[in-house]
């Protein structure tokens, strides 16, 4: 990329989470500013980008040239055979996301981040909203910090994404990192993440995949997990997105989880997401 700094114009919706930016097209952005997005992404977690014009062809374009893309999902397919990348959130197809989650946990390599453009919007409702799992971490009392630190869970696709697998897709999913999706294995991520590029810590769990902490009982496990799932989404650490036709979401999925609204009705709502590949999160006692 190149050289030359530019100044990102940045309308911030918190004191340190999420930021509008201002008056950039992101399909004509220079290599400048997609790098001071990236930069600005790590940093404020979730961007927001009014009167765009992005078609898929457009959204996967903008994505390789932030990063490396993911298939659209693990289990489900594409928009089309055209498009591989683009994950289509439609109302009309169970198409909702409305539990507090971030992306794809249940895999070893959840994604790095998402980027979401609005294609069908309902005339009201279908907000969605993100929660800091970095402040959320910090806010949190020394020795629940401390215990947290300590702490592994267990993410299960099955819950959600199981039956559509083995019924929808015949037990053939997509490729997530270089093999084929025919199972849902639970996988072990620390409760805390580190941030690789900044070092910071975040909770890391989520009620949409987090099925339990190992090496505790059901009740403990219980307890733990709805003292952090409450804790991440107290409405200081929460920023909430009311959408509009042109918008397009950006966030690190390292660092938050989010939740869409699903208070429209039987109005259809459309929402075309990619995703770009990630690493193994890690913990704080981690040695990798």
């Amino acid at each position: 990329m190149s050289d030359t700094l530019v100044d990102l114009p940045l309308r911030p919706l918190g004191p340190g989470f999420a930021a509008e930016v201002v008056g950039l097209n992101l399909d004509r952005a220079s290599d400048a500013e997609l790098a001071e997005v990236r930069a600005a992404l790590v940093d404020r977690k979730v961007l927001f980008f009014r009167d765009q014009t992005l078609d898929d062809d457009g959204q996967v374009r903008l994505g390789r040239r932030l990063g490396e893309l993911t298939a659209s999902h693990p289990v489900v397919g594409g928009v089309d055979e055209s498009h591989p990348e683009v994950y289509a959130l439609d109302s009309a197809d169970n198409g909702f996301a409305d539990v507090w989650h971030t992306d794809v946990t249940f895999m070893p390599r959840p994604p790095l981040g998402s980027i979401l453009r609005a294609v069908v919007l309902p005339p009201v409702g279908g907000d969605t909203s993100w929660a800091d799992s970095q402040l959320a971490y910090e806010s949190l009392s020394p020795p629940v910090r401390d215990l947290a630190d300590r702490l592994v869970a267990v993410h299960d696709g099955n819950r959600e994404f199981g039956y559509y697998l083995a019924q929808r897709r015949g037990g053939q999913g997509n490729v997530w990192d270089g093999e084929v999706v025919t199972r849902l294995d639970p996988v072990e991520h620390p409760v805390v993440r580190v941030h690789p590029e900044t070092g910071r810590k975040g909770i890391f769990v989520n009620p949409g995949f987090t099925s339990h902490i190992v090496g505790v009982s059901d009740a403990e496990s219980r307890a733990i997990l709805d003292l952090l799932y409450a804790h991440l989404t107290k409405p200081e650490h929460v920023v909430r997105h009311r959408w509009q036709t042109g918008d397009v979401a950006m966030w690190d999925n390292r660092s938050t989880a989010h939740y869409a609204n699903r208070d429209y009705g039987t109005q259809r709502r459309v929402m075309h997401r990619i995703t770009l590949r990630g690493d193994r999160p890690v913990g704080p006692g981690s040695a990798r």
